[in-house]
Protein backbone atom coordinates (compact mmCIF):
# COMPACT_ATOMS: atom_id res chain seq x y z
CA UNK A 1 0.00 0.00 0.00
CA UNK A 2 1.19 3.46 -0.86
CA UNK A 3 -0.17 6.72 0.50
CA UNK A 4 -1.74 9.22 -1.91
CA UNK A 5 -0.63 7.43 -5.08
CA UNK A 6 -2.57 8.88 -7.99
CA UNK A 7 -3.99 6.88 -10.86
CA UNK A 8 -2.36 9.32 -13.30
CA UNK A 9 1.13 8.35 -12.06
CA UNK A 10 0.74 4.60 -12.46
CA UNK A 11 1.58 3.69 -16.04
CA UNK A 12 -0.70 0.66 -16.14
CA UNK A 13 -3.45 3.30 -16.12
CA UNK A 14 -1.77 6.40 -17.53
CA UNK A 15 1.78 6.70 -18.88
CA UNK A 16 1.90 10.43 -19.65
CA UNK A 17 4.10 11.27 -16.67
CA UNK A 18 6.02 8.20 -15.51
CA UNK A 19 6.67 4.54 -16.33
CA UNK A 20 6.14 2.14 -13.43
CA UNK A 21 7.26 -1.23 -14.84
CA UNK A 22 7.32 -3.13 -11.56
CA UNK A 23 3.85 -2.03 -10.53
CA UNK A 24 2.61 -2.69 -14.06
CA UNK A 25 3.98 -6.22 -13.80
CA UNK A 26 1.52 -7.00 -11.00
CA UNK A 27 -1.35 -6.03 -13.28
CA UNK A 28 0.07 -7.75 -16.35
CA UNK A 29 0.44 -11.04 -14.47
CA UNK A 30 -2.90 -10.66 -12.71
CA UNK A 31 -5.73 -8.15 -12.91
CA UNK A 32 -6.17 -4.39 -12.93
CA UNK A 33 -9.10 -2.66 -11.22
CA UNK A 34 -10.36 0.19 -13.37
CA UNK A 35 -13.51 1.17 -11.49
CA UNK A 36 -12.63 0.96 -7.81
CA UNK A 37 -13.25 3.45 -5.01
CA UNK A 38 -12.42 3.97 -1.35
CA UNK A 39 -15.24 4.37 1.15
CA UNK A 40 -13.52 7.19 3.02
CA UNK A 41 -10.76 9.16 1.29
CA UNK A 42 -8.78 10.09 4.41
CA UNK A 43 -5.61 8.20 5.40
CA UNK A 44 -6.54 6.57 8.71
CA UNK A 45 -10.24 5.92 8.07
CA UNK A 46 -9.45 4.36 4.70
CA UNK A 47 -6.99 1.98 6.35
CA UNK A 48 -9.49 1.10 9.08
CA UNK A 49 -12.09 0.23 6.46
CA UNK A 50 -9.72 -2.10 4.65
CA UNK A 51 -8.61 -3.79 7.87
CA UNK A 52 -12.12 -4.38 9.20
CA UNK A 53 -14.27 -4.61 6.08
CA UNK A 54 -16.66 -2.20 7.78
CA UNK A 55 -17.72 1.32 6.88
CA UNK A 56 -16.27 4.13 9.02
CA UNK A 57 -19.43 4.64 11.06
CA UNK A 58 -19.29 0.94 11.98
CA UNK A 59 -15.58 0.60 12.80
CA UNK A 60 -15.61 3.95 14.64
CA UNK A 61 -12.57 5.47 12.92
CA UNK A 62 -14.19 8.40 11.14
CA UNK A 63 -11.21 10.80 11.06
CA UNK A 64 -7.45 10.98 11.61
CA UNK A 65 -7.74 12.43 15.14
CA UNK A 66 -9.21 9.25 16.64
CA UNK A 67 -7.51 6.12 17.95
CA UNK A 68 -8.39 2.92 16.11
CA UNK A 69 -10.15 0.28 18.20
CA UNK A 70 -7.76 -2.64 17.81
CA UNK A 71 -10.08 -5.10 19.56
CA UNK A 72 -12.18 -5.40 16.38
CA UNK A 73 -12.04 -8.31 14.00
CA UNK A 74 -9.60 -7.63 11.14
CA UNK A 75 -8.56 -9.75 8.20
CA UNK A 76 -4.99 -10.30 9.59
CA UNK A 77 -6.56 -11.69 12.77
CA UNK A 78 -8.68 -14.11 10.77
CA UNK A 79 -5.70 -15.25 8.75
CA UNK A 80 -3.57 -15.63 11.86
CA UNK A 81 -6.27 -17.75 13.48
CA UNK A 82 -6.10 -20.02 10.46
CA UNK A 83 -2.37 -20.65 10.57
CA UNK A 84 -0.89 -17.65 8.78
CA UNK A 85 2.13 -15.72 10.00
CA UNK A 86 1.20 -12.06 9.93
CA UNK A 87 3.36 -8.95 9.74
CA UNK A 88 3.00 -5.26 8.96
CA UNK A 89 5.92 -3.02 8.04
CA UNK A 90 5.72 0.72 7.38
CA UNK A 91 2.91 3.18 7.81
CA UNK A 92 0.15 2.34 10.30
CA UNK A 93 -1.30 5.80 10.99
CA UNK A 94 -4.08 4.61 13.27
CA UNK A 95 -2.65 5.91 16.60
CA UNK A 96 -3.13 2.60 18.42
CA UNK A 97 -0.54 -0.18 18.23
CA UNK A 98 -1.24 -2.89 15.65
CA UNK A 99 -3.09 -6.01 16.81
CA UNK A 100 -3.45 -9.34 15.07
CA UNK A 101 0.17 -9.40 13.86
CA UNK A 102 2.99 -11.72 14.87
CA UNK A 103 5.34 -8.89 13.95
CA UNK A 104 4.95 -5.17 13.47
CA UNK A 105 7.50 -2.51 12.54
CA UNK A 106 5.54 0.67 12.00
CA UNK A 107 6.27 4.36 11.60
CA UNK A 108 5.29 6.80 14.32
CA UNK A 109 2.39 8.79 12.91
CA UNK A 110 3.35 9.93 9.42
CA UNK A 111 6.96 8.94 9.93
CA UNK A 112 9.84 10.67 8.16
CA UNK A 113 11.24 10.20 4.68
CA UNK A 114 14.77 9.98 6.10
CA UNK A 115 16.14 8.19 9.17
CA UNK A 116 12.70 7.53 10.61
CA UNK A 117 12.03 5.79 13.91
CA UNK A 118 9.97 2.58 13.89
CA UNK A 119 7.90 1.04 16.66
CA UNK A 120 9.06 -2.56 16.52
CA UNK A 121 6.89 -4.90 18.57
CA UNK A 122 6.59 -2.26 21.31
CA UNK A 123 10.12 -0.81 21.19
CA UNK A 124 11.11 2.40 19.41
CA UNK A 125 14.00 1.64 17.04
CA UNK A 126 15.82 4.26 14.92
CA UNK A 127 16.71 3.63 11.30
CA UNK A 128 19.12 5.19 8.85
CA UNK A 129 18.30 5.65 5.19
CA UNK A 130 15.47 6.51 2.87
CA UNK A 131 12.20 5.25 4.30
CA UNK A 132 10.91 3.47 1.16
CA UNK A 133 14.14 1.49 0.97
CA UNK A 134 14.15 0.82 4.72
CA UNK A 135 10.57 -0.48 4.70
CA UNK A 136 11.47 -2.86 1.89
CA UNK A 137 14.64 -3.98 3.68
CA UNK A 138 12.63 -4.76 6.80
CA UNK A 139 9.97 -6.59 4.79
CA UNK A 140 12.50 -8.79 3.01
CA UNK A 141 14.27 -9.46 6.30
CA UNK A 142 11.01 -10.68 7.84
CA UNK A 143 10.33 -12.89 4.84
CA UNK A 144 13.83 -14.35 5.05
CA UNK A 145 13.45 -15.24 8.73
CA UNK A 146 9.84 -16.44 8.93
CA UNK A 147 8.78 -20.07 9.28
CA UNK A 148 8.87 -21.21 5.65
CA UNK A 149 6.52 -24.10 6.45
CA UNK A 150 3.61 -21.75 7.13
CA UNK A 151 1.68 -19.39 4.83
CA UNK A 152 2.14 -15.69 5.45
CA UNK A 153 0.38 -12.36 5.21
CA UNK A 154 2.71 -9.37 4.95
CA UNK A 155 1.43 -5.79 4.72
CA UNK A 156 4.07 -3.47 3.25
CA UNK A 157 2.80 0.06 3.82
CA UNK A 158 4.89 2.88 2.36
CA UNK A 159 4.98 6.47 3.57
CA UNK A 160 5.40 7.58 -0.04
CA UNK A 161 3.86 9.25 -1.92
CA UNK A 162 2.56 11.44 0.90
CA UNK A 163 3.25 15.13 1.27
CA UNK A 164 5.93 16.63 1.47
CA UNK A 165 7.40 14.45 -1.27
CA UNK A 166 11.02 14.17 -0.20
CA UNK A 167 12.78 12.12 -2.89
CA UNK A 168 15.59 9.65 -2.39
CA UNK A 169 18.84 11.53 -3.04
CA UNK A 170 19.81 8.69 -5.39
CA UNK A 171 16.94 9.69 -7.70
CA UNK A 172 17.61 13.41 -8.03
CA UNK A 173 18.57 13.03 -11.69
CA UNK A 174 15.11 11.76 -12.58
CA UNK A 175 12.81 14.30 -14.27
CA UNK A 176 15.46 17.01 -13.95
CA UNK A 177 14.49 20.06 -16.06
CA UNK A 178 11.50 18.13 -17.44
CA UNK A 179 8.40 20.18 -18.22
CA UNK A 180 5.09 18.47 -17.51
CA UNK A 181 1.85 19.15 -19.32
CA UNK A 182 -0.44 21.38 -17.30
CA UNK A 183 -3.97 20.01 -16.77
CA UNK A 184 -6.77 21.89 -18.52
CA UNK A 185 -8.47 22.42 -15.15
CA UNK A 186 -5.39 23.86 -13.42
CA UNK A 187 -6.90 27.35 -13.17
CA UNK A 188 -10.47 26.15 -12.58
CA UNK A 189 -12.53 28.61 -10.52
CA UNK A 190 -14.72 25.77 -9.12
CA UNK A 191 -17.86 27.74 -9.79
CA UNK A 192 -20.94 26.13 -8.19
CA UNK A 193 -18.74 23.42 -6.60
CA UNK A 194 -18.35 24.49 -3.00
CA UNK A 195 -16.51 21.42 -1.71
CA UNK A 196 -13.91 21.59 -4.47
CA UNK A 197 -13.48 25.32 -3.96
CA UNK A 198 -12.83 24.90 -0.23
CA UNK A 199 -10.36 22.01 -0.40
CA UNK A 200 -7.00 22.70 1.23
CA UNK A 201 -4.56 20.96 -1.11
CA UNK A 202 -4.63 23.46 -3.94
CA UNK A 203 -1.24 23.87 -5.63
CA UNK A 204 -1.52 27.59 -6.31
CA UNK A 205 -2.96 28.61 -2.93
CA UNK A 206 -1.82 26.02 -0.41
CA UNK A 207 1.53 24.65 -1.56
CA UNK A 208 4.19 26.12 0.72
CA UNK A 209 7.39 27.36 -0.93
CA UNK A 210 9.66 26.00 1.80
CA UNK A 211 7.76 23.07 3.29
CA UNK A 212 6.49 21.59 0.04
CA UNK A 213 8.94 22.90 -2.55
CA UNK A 214 12.14 22.81 -0.43
CA UNK A 215 13.05 26.45 -1.11
CA UNK A 216 14.83 27.06 2.20
CA UNK A 217 17.25 29.94 1.60
CA UNK A 218 19.93 30.73 4.19
CA UNK A 219 19.23 34.46 3.97
CA UNK A 220 15.66 33.96 5.16
CA UNK A 221 14.22 35.97 2.31
CA UNK A 222 11.66 33.28 1.55
CA UNK A 223 9.40 33.53 4.58
CA UNK A 224 6.59 31.01 4.79
CA UNK A 225 4.26 29.56 7.37
CA UNK A 226 6.01 26.20 7.67
CA UNK A 227 9.65 27.27 7.52
CA UNK A 228 10.46 25.99 11.03
CA UNK A 229 8.77 22.64 10.32
CA UNK A 230 10.99 22.17 7.32
CA UNK A 231 14.14 23.25 9.16
CA UNK A 232 13.43 20.67 11.85
CA UNK A 233 12.88 17.99 9.23
CA UNK A 234 16.07 18.45 7.25
CA UNK A 235 18.07 18.71 10.47
CA UNK A 236 17.48 14.94 10.74
CA UNK A 237 19.53 14.26 7.60
CA UNK A 238 22.98 12.74 7.99
CA UNK A 239 25.90 14.91 6.79
CA UNK A 240 26.13 12.83 3.60
CA UNK A 241 22.40 13.12 2.94
CA UNK A 242 22.44 16.86 3.64
CA UNK A 243 25.35 17.39 1.27
CA UNK A 244 23.46 15.67 -1.56
CA UNK A 245 20.29 17.55 -0.60
CA UNK A 246 21.91 20.97 -0.71
CA UNK A 247 23.70 20.16 -3.96
CA UNK A 248 20.31 19.49 -5.53
CA UNK A 249 18.21 22.28 -4.07
CA UNK A 250 20.61 25.21 -3.63
CA UNK A 251 20.71 25.97 -7.39
CA UNK A 252 16.92 25.62 -7.55
CA UNK A 253 16.54 28.11 -4.70
CA UNK A 254 18.82 30.67 -6.34
CA UNK A 255 17.06 30.29 -9.67
CA UNK A 256 13.67 30.77 -8.03
CA UNK A 257 14.76 33.92 -6.20
CA UNK A 258 16.03 35.42 -9.44
CA UNK A 259 12.66 35.04 -11.15
CA UNK A 260 10.41 37.12 -8.84
CA UNK A 261 7.36 35.08 -9.85
CA UNK A 262 3.81 36.10 -9.01
CA UNK A 263 0.24 35.08 -9.81
CA UNK A 264 -0.24 32.47 -12.50
CA UNK A 265 3.47 32.23 -13.25
CA UNK A 266 4.17 31.33 -9.62
CA UNK A 267 1.36 28.76 -9.62
CA UNK A 268 2.76 27.09 -12.74
CA UNK A 269 6.25 27.07 -11.23
CA UNK A 270 4.89 25.35 -8.13
CA UNK A 271 3.21 22.72 -10.28
CA UNK A 272 6.39 21.82 -12.15
CA UNK A 273 8.50 21.60 -8.97
CA UNK A 274 5.86 19.54 -7.23
CA UNK A 275 5.62 17.11 -10.14
CA UNK A 276 9.36 16.46 -10.16
CA UNK A 277 9.53 15.53 -6.49
CA UNK A 278 6.22 13.67 -6.41
CA UNK A 279 7.22 11.49 -9.36
CA UNK A 280 10.61 10.75 -7.83
CA UNK A 281 8.76 9.38 -4.79
CA UNK A 282 6.59 7.26 -7.10
CA UNK A 283 9.73 5.94 -8.81
CA UNK A 284 11.16 4.88 -5.47
CA UNK A 285 8.00 2.93 -4.63
CA UNK A 286 8.12 1.24 -8.03
CA UNK A 287 11.80 0.33 -7.62
CA UNK A 288 11.15 -1.22 -4.23
CA UNK A 289 8.11 -3.15 -5.41
CA UNK A 290 10.51 -4.59 -7.97
CA UNK A 291 12.88 -5.63 -5.19
CA UNK A 292 10.07 -7.50 -3.42
CA UNK A 293 8.93 -9.25 -6.58
CA UNK A 294 12.50 -10.26 -7.40
CA UNK A 295 13.00 -11.64 -3.89
CA UNK A 296 9.85 -13.73 -4.06
CA UNK A 297 10.80 -15.00 -7.50
CA UNK A 298 14.32 -15.87 -6.36
CA UNK A 299 12.92 -17.88 -3.45
CA UNK A 300 10.39 -19.68 -5.66
CA UNK A 301 7.44 -18.06 -3.87
CA UNK A 302 6.20 -15.64 -6.52
CA UNK A 303 3.73 -17.97 -8.25
CA UNK A 304 2.35 -19.08 -4.89
CA UNK A 305 1.80 -15.56 -3.52
CA UNK A 306 -1.23 -13.33 -4.00
CA UNK A 307 0.04 -9.74 -4.36
CA UNK A 308 -2.30 -6.76 -4.08
CA UNK A 309 -1.10 -3.21 -4.64
CA UNK A 310 -3.28 -0.30 -3.61
CA UNK A 311 -3.18 3.17 -2.13
CA UNK A 312 -5.00 4.30 0.98
CA UNK A 313 -6.65 6.78 -1.39
CA UNK A 314 -6.10 8.33 -4.77
CA UNK A 315 -4.53 11.72 -5.19
CA UNK A 316 -5.14 14.26 -7.91
CA UNK A 317 -2.08 15.70 -9.64
CA UNK A 318 -3.68 19.05 -10.43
Amino acid sequence: MADDHSLQTFSAYDNRFIETPNLDRIGEEGAIFRNSFVTNSICGPSRAVMLTGKHSHKNGHINNSLTFDGSQVTFPKLLRANGYQTSIVGKWHLRSLPTGFDNYEVLIGQGDYYNSDFITNGDTIPSEGYVTNVITDKSINWLANRDAEKPFCLLVHHKATHRIWQPDTALFKLFKNQEFDVPETFFDDYQNRQAAAEQRMHIANDMDLVYDLKLLDEEGEIQTKYRKNYEHMIAQLTPEQREAWDKEYDPIIEDFKSRNLEGKELALYKYQRYMQDYLRCVASVDNNIGRLLDYLEEKGELDNTLIVYTSDQGFIYS
